[in-house]
């Protein structure tokens, strides 16, 4: 990841209700959640919701799936590795290698 993206990343992860959203999908898992069911569990109006979506999903953060007339939202796990090892290339002296367990732990599979 180059800074750029890097800092539209913190810049999206840098407003309270993003933040909910992002958690909040990473906590669902691959099972994902409307945007209904995200706006509906953080208590957020729909438009509003619709606005941080569309920034997260920009700053590669999430990524959605249509469904029918709806949209299913995901935590995008490979933009999430990327932000974690942007934040620690440089960790361990220089040998990012040491800190790749760290990434793998922090950033699982799911």
């Amino acid at each position: 990841m180059d800074i750029e993206k890097a800092l539209n990343a913190f810049a999206a992860l840098s407003q309270s209700t993003r933040l909910d959203v992002f958690r909040l999908l990473i906590k669902a898992g691959e099972i994902g959640m409307t945007a209904g069911d995200i706006s509906d569990t953080l208590g957020v109006r729909q438009n509003t919701m619709s606005a941080n979506l569309s920034i997260l999903s920009r700053a590669d953060l999430i990524r959605s799936k249509r469904e029918g007339r709806g949209i299913r939202y995901f935590a995008d796990m490979d933009g999430m590795r990327g932000l974690l090892a942007f934040l620690m290339e440089d960790c361990c002296g220089g040998r990012p290698e040491l800190c790749q367990p760290v990434i793998n732990e922090l950033a699982c599979a799911c």
